[in-house]
Formats: C-alpha cells, sequence, structure tokens
C-alpha cells in the first residue's frame, strides 16, 4: 500500500511510465504458472510446457528458414481491472493448459520479446495463428491495427514500431462477446451443456514473428487441373519495380516442372504423368517458389500440393455422384468437432492433433467433417500428409441456447471468405459447408454463389441437415440414430450429413457423472455390433439409393456427450477397430447361427410370473418361490407400442418377472439373452 500511496501521488505521464516498468520488471518463470485443474486430461498434457508450447512452424504450405515462436508464457489481465497473472499462450483462458481457467470477455495480455540481431534491415512481421474475437494489437505503445475474426489468421507489420535496440513489448487487448452477438462462434456457449460446449476465448493458435525483404510473397493460391495435367499457380507479393516468379515443382527430390512469370497473374505448372492424392495414397509433391529482382532472389518460400479432382459426376446407372479424380467414391467419415479436455478448442501438441487423424484412418475412415471449427494449418497438414478428405465447415451463428439471436451477416461474409481463401491450398478440403441445421442460416443462394466464385474447384454444401435451399453441390440430410437418404438430383449428389449417436460412457473417462447419447449401448461389443448394423444400412443406401457419403456422430465423445467411438481423453477406443475399418470398407460384418436355447416371447406365448410390487431382495436367487406372483404370457406392455410383441398389459410404473428355463453348457459356447424395449 506504501509503494501505491507514492505511485498515486506522482504526475500523470511518470505514472504510466512506473506502472509499464512494474508490469514489465517481473520475468516470465515457470515456477508462476502451473496447469489447472480439469475434469479430464489427455496424455499429452503431461508434455505442455512454457518452454514447448507447441513450438512447430505453424504455417506449413508457406515456409520461410527464419521465424521465432512467441509461444509460452505472457502476461494477463482479465476484466477491466485486477491484477496481473501468466498464462500460457496459445491455450485459452477457459482451459487447463492455459493455467488460468477462468471466462472473461476481455482481457489484455502483454510479453516482451527481442529481435534477433540478423534479422537487421528485414521487415518484420507479427504473425496470430487465431484469437477469438476482437483482438487490438499495440507493439512498443503504437497500435497496429485490431482484427476481428475467431477463426482466422492475420499479421501485422511491425517493422515501424521497433526500438533499435533492448527489449520490445506486444500488449494484445481482446474482447470475445461469445453468446448473443450474431458473431460465428460454433459449438461454444457461455452455459456449455448438452451439444454446447465450454468456449475459447483470447489467443488460441500460435503466435510468432517472421522477417521478409521489402519485396516479398504475400500468399500462394495453388489449383491442381487434372483435366490439363498441371497446377494453377498465382503468387501474391508485396513489390514495386519489375519483379519475377520462379517456381519449382519436384517429386522425392527430383524435379518435374518448372516456371517463371509475373507476381499476380496465373502461371500454370504442367506436371507430366501426375501422381494422384488420395485417402490411401496421399501423394504430394514439393514446390519452391522465388521472387527475383534484377536477377537477383529476393525471397523464396517452400510450400507442397496435391494432384487430385473433387466434382460431380454420373455412375454406370446414370446416378449423380460425388468424384474423386474421376471416380465414385463413397465417403464414410466421422463428425470431428475439434475439442480437447484440457486445451477446449487447442490441442495440447501437435503429437495430438496428428494422433486424432490417425485413429480416425485407423478406423477405416477415408472423410471427416471438421464440425463448425476452423482448425490451425497443421490439422490440415496433416490430413494432406496422411489422406484424410475433408469436409470443412463454417462455424455458425449459433442459435440452440439463444432466441431471437441477432445475425451479423457482414462479419459472418468477411470470416466465411477469410476461411475459404486461407485455407484453398489443401488437397484435403474437398467441400465447403455454409450452415449446419439452420443455425443463424441466412443469405444462403447468395453466399453460396459468393463461395462458388471465390473458390469453383471444390463442392458447396448450402445446409448440411434442416433447411435446404436448392443450390450447391449436394442435399444433405440428418438422421438419429438410423442412416436414411435423400434422393439424388440430376445436379446435385446425396449425402447423409449426420446419423448414429451411440453413446457409451466409459468410467474414469468422463467428463462429467452426467453424460448423454443419441441412443444408448452398454458395452464394446454392443457399440460396435450397433455402428455394423447402422454402416451395412448406410452401404445399402449407396448401393439402392444412390448415396453418396455418410457422416457418423461422432469421432470422440465431447464434455458430457458420449456419442464418441473413442473417449473424450482419447485413452479408450469404444470399438473393436478391425471391425469397424472392416464394415467402413463395405465388408459384411461377422454373422452367428444363433441355437434357440429356450424361445422368446417374440414368436411364441411364453409365460412368466410377475409382480408389480417390489419383491423380497433374494428374488434374483434360484431358489426363491414366485408361486405367489402373477403369471401372463410374454410380452408385457402396452397395446399398440410400435414394434412390441404385447400380450400381456402393463401399465404401472415397475415390474419384476421371472421365469424358468433348461440349459446345457454344451449347448453353446456364447449364450446371447434377446431382449426388446421400445425406449
Amino acid at each position: 500500500m506504501k509503494n501505491l500511496t507514492t505511485f498515486c501521488s506522482l504526475p500523470t505521464a511518470r505514472l504510466a511510465l512506473v506502472l509499464a516498468y512494474v508490469w514489465a520488471a517481473v520475468p516470465a518463470q515457470a515456477a508462476d504458472w502451473q496447469q489447472a485443474s480439469s475434469p479430464l486430461k489427455t496424455r499429452w498434457a503431461k508434455e505442455v510446457t512454457p518452454e514447448n508450447a507447441l513450438p512447430e512452424y505453424p504455417r506449413p504450405q508457406l515456409v520461410r528458414k527464419d521465424w521465432l515462436n512467441l509461444n509460452g508464457l505472457w502476461d494477463l489481465k482479465l476484466g477491466t481491472g485486477g491484477g496481473t497473472q501468466k498464462i500460457l499462450v496459445p491455450y485459452p483462458i477457459e482451459s487447463a493448459l492455459s493455467g488460468v481457467m477462468k471466462r472473461s470477455d476481455r482481457m489484455i495480455y502483454r510479453r516482451d520479446f527481442s529481435v534477433p540481431k540478423e534479422w537487421g534491415g528485414r521487415r518484420v512481421l507479427l504473425h496470430f495463428g487465431a484469437v477469438d474475437w476482437e483482438a487490438k494489437v499495440t507493439v512498443n505503445g503504437q497500435e497496429m491495427g485490431v482484427h476481428r475474426g475467431g477463426y482466422d489468421a492475420f499479421q501485422f507489420d511491425i517493422t515501424s514500431a521497433l526500438k533499435p535496440k533492448g527489449p520490445q513489448e506486444i500488449t494484445v487487448e481482446v474482447y470475445d462477446p461469445t453468446n448473443d452477438s450474431g458473431k460465428p462462434r460454433g459449438k461454444q456457449s457461455l452455459v456449455g451443456n448438452g451439444v454446447m460446449y465450454t468456449p475459447t476465448s483470447g489467443i488460441w493458435q500460435t503466435v510468432w514473428l517472421e522477417p521478409v525483404a521489402e519485396t516479398h510473397i504475400a500468399a500462394l493460391k495453388l489449383v491442381p487441373d487434372l483435366d490439363a495435367g498441371c497446377l494453377r499457380l498465382t503468387v501474391t507479393g508485396n513489390h514495386s519495380g519489375a519483379v519475377t516468379v520462379e517456381a519449382v515443382a519436384s517429386d522425392g527430390g527430383k524435379q518435374v516442372a518448372e516456371i517463371s512469370g509475373a507476381v499476380g497473374s496465373e502461371l500454370v505448372l504442367p506436371i507430366p504423368k501426375p501422381k494422384l492424392w488420395a485417402p490411401g495414397s496421399p501423394h504430394l509433391y514439393d514446390l519452391q517458389v522465388s521472387l527475383k529482382s534484377e536477377g537477383e532472389v529476393v525471397d523464396a518460400v517452400t510450400s507442397y500440393f496435391g494432384m487430385r479432382k473433387i466434382a460431380l459426376g454420373k455412375d454406370e446407372k446414370g446416378v449423380t455422384r460425388m468424384m474423386l479424380n474421376g471416380q465414385p467414391v463413397f465417403q464414410v467419415g466421422p463428425l470431428d468437432q475439434g475439442f480437447w479436455p484440457d486445451g477446449i478448442y487447442t490441442a495440447p501438441t501437435d503429437e495430438a492433433l496428428r494422433f486424432d487423424i490417425e485413429e480416425t484412418l485407423r478406423l477405416g475412415f477415408n472423410c471427416t467433417r471438421k464440425h463448425i471449427k476452423v482448425e490451425p494449418e497443421r490439422w490440415y497438414y496433416w490430413c494432406d500428409k496422411l489422406g484424410l478428405l475433408v469436409w470443412q465447415d463454417m462455424p455458425s451463428v449459433n442459435s440452440y441456447d439463444s432466441k431471437d439471436q441477432p445475425i451479423d451477416a457482414p462479419q459472418f461474409k468477411t470470416e466465411l471468405t477469410q476461411m475459404v481463401t486461407t485455407h484453398w491450398n489443401h488437397p484435403s478440403i474437398i467441400m465447403w459447408v455454409i450452415f449446419n441445421e439452420a443455425q443463424g442460416q441466412h443469405d444462403t443462394e447468395a453466399l453460396v454463389a459468393m463461395t462458388r466464385q471465390l473458390d469453383p474447384s471444390r463442392l458447396l454444401n448450402n445446409a448440411s441437415g434442416y433447411t435446404d435451399m436448392h443450390c450447391g453441390d449436394v442435399i444433405d440430410m440428418h438422421n438419429y440414430p438410423e442412416p436414411d437418404a435423400p434422393k439424388p438430383e440430376a445436379n446435385r449428389a446425396a449425402v447423409l450429413g449426420e446419423f448414429g449417436g451411440l453413446g457409451l460412457p466409459v468410467e474414469g473417462h468422463t467428463w462429467s457423472k452426467k453424460t448423454w447419447g443419441y441412443q444408448g449401448v452398454s458395452s464394446k461389443e454392443a457399440l460396435t455390433r450397433g455402428y455394423e448394423k447402422l454402416m451395412v444400412k448406410s452401404w445399402e443406401l449407396q448401393r439402392d439409393r444412390g448415396l453418396s457419403a455418410v457422416i457418423y456422430t461422432q469421432i470422440t465423445d465431447v464434455e458430457t456427450e458420449c456419442n464418441g467411438l473413442l473417449t473424450y481423453d482419447r485413452e479408450v477406443n469404444k470399438v473393436i477397430p478391425e471391425r469397424i475399418a472392416a464394415v467402413n470398407a463395405g465388408k459384411s460384418p461377422p454373422t452367428f447361427e444363433l441355437k434357440e436355447i429356450s424361445p422368446t416371447s417374440q414368436l411364441h406365448a411364453v409365460p412368466w410370473r410377475f409382480t408389480t410390487e417390489p419383491p423380497a431382495a433374494e428374488w434374483t436367487q434360484p431358489t426363491f418361490d414366485d408361486a405367489a406372483w402373477q403369471q401372463g404370457p410374454g410380452g408385457f406392455g402396452t397395446a399398440g407400442t410400435p414394434g412390441a410383441v404385447v400380450r400381456s398389459d402393463w401399465k404401472s410404473a415397475d415390474i419384476w418377472l421371472r421365469r424358468e428355463f433348461e440349459w446345457t453348457a454344451g449347448d453353446t459356447a456364447r449364450p446371447v439373452l434377446m431382449a426388446h424395449h421400445d425406449d
């Protein structure tokens, strides 16, 4: 308090200097930070430290050798006042990995950094992978700009704000309204429950610095053209005067093509006898792009591309299908929400990101639907490299937890444009999904037309489920739990954007005691068999009704939702992988010859003893005398119950039933109890 009184007696200008010094004087020590306690964590959480928070190069399709990762410990102030604490960037403030695990709609980040001496004479760019939602960035007290949007990367040229020497200071002021703002937010909610989850606020992707020349490459656009046997390359650059683009494609270190031309023009790079990119054989070519001025290389980047084509076409029966590289491919994938129990929107490590994709492939899926979330670039890199087709959703303006929610249509359009133009180089992405289940749906036809103009090389899904506006390339329905199929159209393929939802909570691996699923099952075997049954019908729909794709809900549990094939912490695979992979590939599941030991009430009026009053505790024992109980033929229930065989009325809340039968152990190796319950 004595120091505070002294500070307040100083002139205003000096007060600002003293407070700035006090905030910056405390070095970021690991001892000031520890992971918060969360209901559940993944195996990768223990590997996360301030020294190795997502250290990988964050932009694999436009790589320069010099860069500086700014992930690590930052200072953080929550709200409009209060004290300062440490936060581990880039994990959102609500996450355990951030060390904060609190919620606030306003926050201020701050940290010092030093510019490497060898960067002298070059421009310095400050990159943010993503900040949710509005970020005002200041360097050494000079405002660099404001960015709005929670899912796209942005950058500022901070060269003019840098001091000649000594530590530099960054501050990032963030505002994130989450609910009822009319902004894209996907599954984030302040009242997360059911199908809505914990929100992500603040910096949630890598922050990094990069030196560039005055004349440099700003972006690449890579469009494979199988019909013409070439890659169409457009290089955007910051430049003045005459500069030339030179591009070289190689395969396994061997040059296969080269071309030169002007910045901003489409360059046609011929790829002789192209090796195709597809699930199972995701072949990638290396690409080196240089800018030359007066014969000197002033900037160079490396990248990669895949030669593949996604389009609509007719099969041998004349049915409209989704075609990959000119062939109909039945796309089978899970819904992938992209949430983590310890990092929320941010995977704890790059290895964790890769694990989800590898596990998806191990289960025999050839595609995935990234559900109303946009991932860091490295997630798509692993899909490109490992060979997984991606349906990319636009994050929705959510309406599940809000009434009469406003829609910020201009902002939605801006963020949709950013999602497409910053991810269109990934061969794995084969379809853009504009809306999900009428969540904030608006101006559908215009947005589809805009997206088509931005990227005519991919398929478009105007709305996955619910309100179809009869535009785009697919007609998409949702149906739980059984699969179903819309009717293919002359110019649109039929897809099932969601189905399944078989729920199985696994003790010790749930977010809370409260769990739910669309339809509960009791064991790994039951979940596996239930999935097999659904997929057998899906393949029948593919064959008989022209279905082109199915998306099963879902790859992992998320918070209280236990519809995953894996637990939320990724520790338990809840199905038998070999059987899931087989049925996903269209192979028939194993069959069992059933030998009747004792008849069921489905076909026979089998007598049962029953009571509707609570019986004695030993009623389940073989020696229990049930002679005083009533007797009636099975089944028991209310006449008219769909799918039920009712021979004895049962209208009370509870019923207890017993019957005896004889069984010789040698009759069968695996006795099975068959039961029917209408719920």
